[in-house]
């Protein structure tokens, strides 16, 4: 079932997802829609949080994505990013290793936005031990923010968040309309939040 994928302006966006004790068949079918919803919206990785749900799962596909390599390792195993997607991650844990580069990216909860955003090269960690680099580790890094209630406008550069403020302050009053949120109850423009 294609869910429907929440925008900026949803307080549910900033809320640090709930850690999942057990893995039941309503997490299954959770992560099975997540899965179709995602690919639906041509994305790369959605969490939890963008279908309304605080929860402390991912899922990532970066299988058609040709012009960005990724590597990826499960428990020391080299795997073909391609033939290991989609991954679905629960509660997952980072630890950042490596260099740092700065790369674009957007989201499908800001449609049409995208930023330089600055990321590790590489991670690890889990129970499963998943070590990645290249587009995947981006894109578990932009994910793992989700489930914290960070957005990835949170780490960009002043500079930037101001050239897309005018579009930003837009989206979020349309999607306070949709959820009647009434315009004087709206939060700050973007998070005080750098990390």
């Amino acid at each position: 079932m294609i869910l429907r994928i929440l925008h900026y302006g949803d307080a549910t966006l900033r809320a640090k997802g709930k850690p999942i004790e057990n893995i039941d068949d309503g997490i299954r079918e959770l992560a099975a829609n997540m899965i179709e919803t995602m690919h639906a919206a041509h994305g790369v990785g959605l969490a939890a949080q963008q279908i309304g749900e605080p929860l402390q799962l991912t899922v990532l596909d970066v299988s058609a994505v040709e012009e960005r390599p990724s590597m990826l390792k499960l428990d020391g195993t080299d795997l073909d990013p391609k033939t290991a997607m989609p991954l679905v991650l629960i509660n997952p844990e980072i630890e950042l290793h490596g260099e740092t580069e700065v790369g674009v990216e957007g989201c499908l909860s800001f449609p049409e936005i995208t930023g330089d955003i600055e990321r590790a090269q590489s991670l690890e960690g889990g129970t499963i031990h998943i070590e990645s680099s290249g587009f995947l580790a981006r894109a578990i890094q932009h994910e793992c923010d989700h489930l914290n209630g960070i957005l990835f406008i949170d780490r960009m550069r002043s500079a930037a968040k101001v050239a897309l403020s005018s579009r930003l302050r837009r989206l979020q009053k349309e999607t306070r309309r949709g959820t009647g949120i009434r315009p004087e109850e709206e939060r700050p423009l973007v998070s005080e939040t750098t990390l």
